[in-house]
């Protein structure tokens, strides 16, 4: 929802894109990615909205209905944030390249999410979104007051964090990136774009505290659509930079070279972009009927309990954070080293491009289920009702499948044409550095979204505590394996093996989640059923992406890989890729393909 600025923006919290993280986004390793969790409208009533079906039919009208709109409403404003999000990395590498002086913005511009998340991002999604809730349904004015408190709270701790950051920006770029700090030209030039880019913390809490209290009350859209004015407002900016300077291809753009003018004006271009997405919200609460007035009586009303609560998330995050420092060092360093050896774009500009395209099927599927779905096991969980939160753990896992198993082999088979295609304007090289980082990412996709489904369990108990030991697991072994790539791989393979890494994390993650949360339903989470849907579809999606892949080769080597013959390998490779993948599922009869289809014709009115 802030800004989708690779695994640490908004989209890296697998919440709504954070993320960034948008969102994110954010499961753990990765926190839960496009900050926040939203959640459903609910009734002043306790009772539960039937669980999904056993089978994968459609639900009964009396929820399913409510969850199909509230999914599709957030689906749409996700993928059109998506869509205008790729834009903006287009228009990015066009004015700057992928190479260092791209890589120096990157760092500067994670800054305040990484902060954002760390002073109380992780807080807001995992435990006062519950306590918002409850407060709603129980407290006589629907919750009014306790939003108020917690805004206010809210804006008071992020006015001095961010305060306090801009003065430290030296030293936050330096713990980010020893080797920029090296380089006085190149530190010189992240200072100054951090300084514009740490305000920008502020309003990424607003805006995802008031769009929280928006979800809250049933109205879904603003959250996911605001986002699409910030990137409009840095597409503008980075463009306003090509018209001003010229393309990144005609004028070579490096750390040396650019003109202050050039630094304050994409500076304040990403600025403005998150103060004009935060205000966005205001007419939205206001037509919802929600005063925002300042209440500072925090005592007594809850917020110190979910404090309490909120420490494991502190821990959770700050584990988080360790594991990205490590990572932008890494690519930072491998990035300059290559691009010395002729190698640009092979940092941590790579890295984040193609995770932004690696992670839209989670952010636009997984997401949108189970933050419609969240509510609803939140409330079996207080009714202490396993079953019905097994049973939406099931269809979260298995819905989210359909889509996201092929897509993440579709990454590994067609990562190189996608890359070339989409990031021409930066430069052979440099598009070829973004499609080997996207094909390693490629099946991390799998076990990166079961997570995020698998960990909602935790959060509907109210469990921070679990997914900080469980995220422990996953960022030591995406630190400790992006480690290992950096000094056995050459320099400009070892972002692409980082991105291996992270999601060999996820994997390790995914197993030690899904053996604690069964645990806590009474050993019983739907596994049998939810393996075999896996099982099939990657039964389907193998050979369909050996074939794809390959065909997408021979034409890459072909005709070369200019856009054009990369766009005709695409076509061809995904067209191929995609009819043998559903001529195979078909035969492999899978239910839940089955019910997709069958619901796209009723949308149809088929």
């Amino acid at each position: 929802m802030a800004n989708d600025d690779g695994p640490w923006g908004p989209s890296w919290w697998g919440g709504t894109d954070m993320a960034a993280p948008s969102e994110e986004s954010n499961g753990a390793g990765g926190l839960p990615s496009r900050l926040p969790d939203d959640t459903l409208p609910l009734r002043v009533s306790t009772a539960r909205d039937p669980a999904p079906a056993a089978t994968s039919e459609p639900e009964p009208k009396s929820g399913g209905s409510r969850l199909a709109k509230s999914s599709a409403l957030m689906a749409a404003g996700t993928i059109v944030s998506r869509i205008t999000g790729f834009l903006r990395t287009l228009v990015m590498a066009a004015a700057i390249g992928v190479g260092t002086l791209n890589d120096s913005y990157q760092v500067a511009n994670v800054l305040p999410t990484m902060i954002y998340v760390l002073v109380g991002g992780g807080a807001l999604n995992a435990v006062f979104v519950p306590q918002l809730v409850r407060a709603m349904k129980n407290d006589e004015d629907g919750g009014e007051s306790y939003a108020n408190r917690l805004l206010t709270l809210v804006v008071i701790v992020l006015a001095g964090a961010t305060t306090l950051c801009v003065l430290a920006a030296p030293l936050l770029v330096r713990v980010m990136s020893p080797d920029i700090a090296a380089d006085p030209q190149r530190m010189a030039l992240t200072v100054a774009f951090a300084r514009y880019c740490l305000p920008t913390m502020f309003f990424m809490g607003i805006h995802v505290i008031l769009g929280q209290i928006l979800n809250a009350r049933g109205r879904f859209g603003a959250m996911m659509w605001t986002p699409v004015l910030n990137n409009v407002v840095i597409i503008a900016s980075f463009a306003a930079f090509i018209w001003a300077f010229g393309g990144f291809t005609d004028s070579g753009v490096s750390p040396a070279t650019i003109t202050p003018e050039g630094v304050r004006l994409l500076g304040l271009g990403t600025l403005l972009g998150l103060a004009v997405q935060a205000l966005a919200m205001l007419p939205y609460l206001r037509d919802a009927g929600v005063r925002i007035r300042p209440r500072f009586d925090f005592r007594g009303h809850g917020l110190g309990r979910a404090a309490g609560l909120a420490k494991w998330t502190l821990l959770f995050v700050l584990a988080n954070q360790l594991g990205l420092i490590v990572v932008t060092e890494l690519a930072t360093k491998a990035g300059a080293t290559a691009e010395r050896a002729g190698h640009p774009g092979s940092g941590i500009t790579a890295y984040n491009f193609a995770y932004q395209i690696w992670q839209m099927p989670q952010a636009i599927i997984t997401v949108s289920v189970m933050t419609a779905v969240l509510p609803r096991i939140s409330r079996a969980a207080l009714d202490g009702d396993a079953a019905a939160v097994r049973d939406d753990i099931s269809y979260g896992l298995r819905t989210s499948a359909v889509a996201v198993v092929p897509c993440a082999f579709a990454f590994l088979a067609l990562g190189m044409p996608m890359a070339t295609l989409l990031y021409a304007s930066s430069g052979t090289e440099g598009a070829q550095g973004i499609g080997r980082a996207l094909m390693a990412f490629g099946l991390g996709l799998i076990p990166y979204s079961a997570q995020y489904v698998v960990l909602r369990g935790f959060y509907a108990y109210e469990d921070t505590r679990t997914p900080f030991y469980n995220t422990l697991v996953v960022a030591a072994v995406n630190a400790a394996a992006s480690a290992a790539c950096f000094v056995l791989l050459p320099a400009h393979w070892a972002v692409a093996g980082m991105a291996a890494s992270y999601g060999l994390g996820f994997a390790v993650g995914i197993a030690v989640a899904w053996r604690r949360l069964r645990k806590r339903l009474d050993g019983d989470l739907d596994g049998p059923r939810v393996l075999r849907t896996y099982v099939r579809l990657c039964t389907a999606a193998a050979p369909a992406a050996l074939a794809g892949g390959a065909t997408s080769t021979a034409l890459l080597h072909a005709l070369g890989t200019g856009a054009l013959a990369s766009l005709v390998a695409l076509l061809v490779g995904a067209a191929l890729l995609l009819g043998l993948f559903l001529a195979l599922a078909r035969l492999l009869k899978l239910p839940e393909l089955d019910a997709l289809f069958a619901m796209l014709r009723s949308r149809l009115g088929r």
